[in-house]
């Protein structure tokens, strides 16, 4: 369905980052900045831009596709409905880590991801800043920069280094999962760009994520670029996480197989 057009969908993330995102990096004025939902859930005129050429240039790229784009959401719930269709779905995170944008810091990303039926096909992540490229194809293995990119596994005996949730968006359940995490030999932090935590994942310099929220623009494209660079994941349930929604929170996507049982574990399921 997308082995032919993997270049063009990267020149069109590309242009929408240098049109819509990059001319306004550390550039925004007070207005271009308004609070959805409250302090730590902002959009900016980037983002609703970048969104808007995405969804014209993918849909183009693909004709009967359909975006399911975060901003196109928030106008309208019902959008995201169409991950549960028939078409091919284009899942859109203009800007993952807007906090990160707004602040001028360089920690932020695109995230495009293509979904059908269900089942992601390929994802893009592009952090504009530092010039990061990460595509990854279902089967067809995960690169940066047109490198390749493995997760590799974590050091016998190392400290497990994980990034989680921020409490504000965690429930008082998924918030007392997480303190699991709070022992001997892991170090938790809370996380950034969600986009660039999974990218962190898949080439070996984060051991794992934990995450409480189930939104497909966050997680889409950073499960299969995580998988494809030989991690995995799983629900607190031991069950495989469904883009769909209704899972088990919270989630880890990990380096490998084994980090994943043990972080599960931790949250208080089991991944057997």
């Amino acid at each position: 369905m997308i082995d032919d057009k993997l270049s063009d969908v990267e020149e069109a993330v590309r242009k929408a980052a240098a049109a819509e995102i990059l001319p306004r990096y550390r550039q925004l004025a007070a207005h271009e900045i308004v609070e959805k939902t409250g302090p730590h859930d902002l959009v900016t005129i980037a983002d609703r831009q970048a969104e808007e050429h995405l969804t014209a240039s993918l849909t183009r790229l693909l004709p009967g596709s359909v975006v399911v784009g975060e901003e196109a959401v928030h106008e309208d719930p019902a959008v995201y409905e169409a991950l549960r269709g028939d078409a091919p779905v284009w899942i859109v995170d203009p800007v993952d880590g807007t906090r990160q944008f707004v602040r001028g810091e360089a920690g932020f990303c695109t995230l495009v991801a293509l979904a059908h039926r269900g089942e992601v096909l390929a994802s893009w992540t592009y952090a504009p800043v530092l010039d990061e490229m990460a595509v990854a194809v279902r089967g067809g293995g995960a690169r940066l920069n047109g490198e390749v990119l493995r997760a590799g596994v974590p050091g016998s005996g190392a400290t497990l280094r994980i990034a989680t949730s921020h409490p504000d968006f965690s429930s008082e359940r998924q918030k007392a999962a997480l303190l699991g995490l709070n022992v001997k030999g892991v170090d938790a932090r809370p996380c950034g760009s969600a986009g660039l935590e999974y990218l962190a994942v898949a080439r070996g310099d984060l051991d794992a994520v934990a995450f409480s929220w189930e939104l497909a623009w966050d997680h889409a494209a950073g499960l299969l670029l995580v998988g494809e660079a030989g991690g995995a994941h799983a629900t607190v349930a031991g069950e495989p996480f469904r883009l769909t929604g209704g899972n088990a929170l919270p989630f880890t996507a990990a380096r490998d197989a084994a980090t994943v049982a043990r972080v599960v574990g931790l949250l208080g399921g089991s991944a057997a």
